[in-house]
Parts: structure tokens; C-alpha cells; sequence
């Protein structure tokens, strides 16, 4: 299911990994632990998407997405 929020520029979606945000944008690691997702280090980040992990911690993936490329366009 496509989030709505998903649409909006930036160079991430809801499909990507976390492993992969994390690796390749080492500045969202600060907001994606300030939310809950000390996941970034763990072994299921390697196969996890965004939208997943936010499913699984309860956040919403629209609203993290967004922020996460707010952080990355800014």
C-alpha cells in the first residue's frame, strides 16, 4: 500500500531500508532514534523497509517519511 505522503520529493521512500537510509544519510540516525527506531544498528534494519519498522514501533510511515526527507532536502 502506497502512503499518500510517500509522493512527496525527496530521495526516500517507505521501501527503502533502514540499513540503507542509515548508511547512505548518516544525519537521519539523531530523528530516527528521537522516535523509538534504536533499530538502525540491529540486524534487522539489513531487511527491513522504512514503513515496516515504523509499522512494528507504531509511528506512522507518512509522517516519519516526510520528516525523514525534510531533514534530507533542508
Amino acid at each position: 500500500m502506497t502512503d499518500f505522503w510517500e509522493m512527496e520529493e525527496g530521495p526516500l521512500s517507505g521501501d527503502n531500508l533502514i540499513a540503507e537510509i542509515v548508511n547512505l544519510y548518516p544525519e537521519t540516525v539523531e530523528f530516527l532514534e528521537s522516535v523509538g527506531m534504536h533499530c538502525v544498528g540491529c540486524t534487522a534494519a539489513a531487511g527491513e523497509t522504512l514503513f515496516e519498522a515504523c509499522r512494528i514501533h507504531g509511528l506512522s510511515g507518512a509522517k516519519v517519511l516526510r520528516e525523514l526527507n525534510r531533514i534530507l532536502t533542508e
